[in-house]
């Protein structure tokens, strides 16, 4: 398929499939008028890439991940173990800076004259 209708069917913009194939997250072959040509999984694996990205992760990140998920979802399959380490201490990292962000809502909420409401910190 072309990028046009891979961009349709993914729900993402072209420019976005360029960039993805520039991070050498896509690779779709060329056709002799030099078009874009893209497989059906690729529909897949631009899905997967909005997950992750969503999920607060760099290209370079997803590019390790990508040859580790199993199915149409973006579950990590046993042979990656690795990854398993450096995900965890992502979460950790989203985790405190959630927790940072809450606190500093919480200073404006007391300089603005909104009453301060305790906030519990979810576990690690």
């Amino acid at each position: 398929m072309k990028i046009g209708e891979l961009s349709r069917r993914a729900d993402v913009s072209q420019r976005s499939l360029r960039y993805y194939e520039e991070q050498g997250l896509l690779t779709p072959t060329r056709l002799p008028n030099g078009y874009r040509d893209y497989d059906e999984r690729a529909v897949t694996t631009v899905r997967r890439i909005q997950i992750l990205l969503a999920a607060g992760l760099g290209t370079s990140a997803i590019a390790e991940i990508l040859p580790c998920t199993v199915d149409d979802t973006v579950v990590l399959s046993g042979k990656c173990p690795e990854l398993i380490d450096g995900l965890a201490k992502e979460r950790r990292r989203i985790n405190t800076a959630i927790d940072d962000l809450i606190a500093a809502r919480g200073i404006l909420d007391s300089l603005i004259g909104r009453p301060l409401h305790v906030h519990t910190v979810p576990s690690r």
